[in-house]
């Protein structure tokens, strides 16, 4: 069941006389929790109208489908498979007038905060909370002689 909330999960911020002395980022992130909040609120569109704001295709309602299910690392794959920058996207993206501009739930209370999920997941598999990624088979070349063109 859909979580019916009219607005966003509520991202944490730094407290504004912590932040005036660092340059940290301002908003805080997700929690699981939180980002599992959010992700209900998702209302898995048959039309999908969320992708076609998407400049890069990104599967939305997939990804958000993994994050209800709290397999955060399924749904980086997805996100990854169209989209090589999630953690920046999820941050700089102006989602307001793409993906979410046309989120459904927007209609009536605030969008599915995409960008936020997006956000989540990136940092929740770069901060090694994820299964790690296997570094492929190293193959030798040493047996491979460059064409004579390329030595002159």
């Amino acid at each position: 069941m859909p979580n019916m909330s009219l607005n966003k999960v509520v991202m944490p911020e730094q407290d504004p006389k912590v932040r005036a002395r660092n340059f940290e980022e301002v908003t805080l992130g997700y929690t699981e929790d939180m980002a599992v909040e959010e992700a209900e609120r998702c209302l898995n569109c048959k039309n999908k109208p969320c992708v076609s704001g998407c400049p890069v295709g990104v599967k939305i309602p997939e990804f958000i489908s993994r994050v209800k299910e709290r397999d955060f690392y399924g749904a980086y794959e997805i996100i990854k498979s169209t989209n090589g920058l999630p953690a920046v996207c999820g941050r700089v993206c102006p989602q307001e007038n793409q993906c979410e501009g046309k989120c459904v739930r927007g209609i009536k209370g605030e969008p599915v905060g995409i960008g936020r999920l997006e956000r989540f997941v990136a940092d929740y598999v770069m901060n090694g909370k994820a299964a790690p990624v296997e570094k492929p088979v190293s193959v030798s070349y040493t047996h491979l002689t460059l064409p004579t063109i390329l030595l002159v």
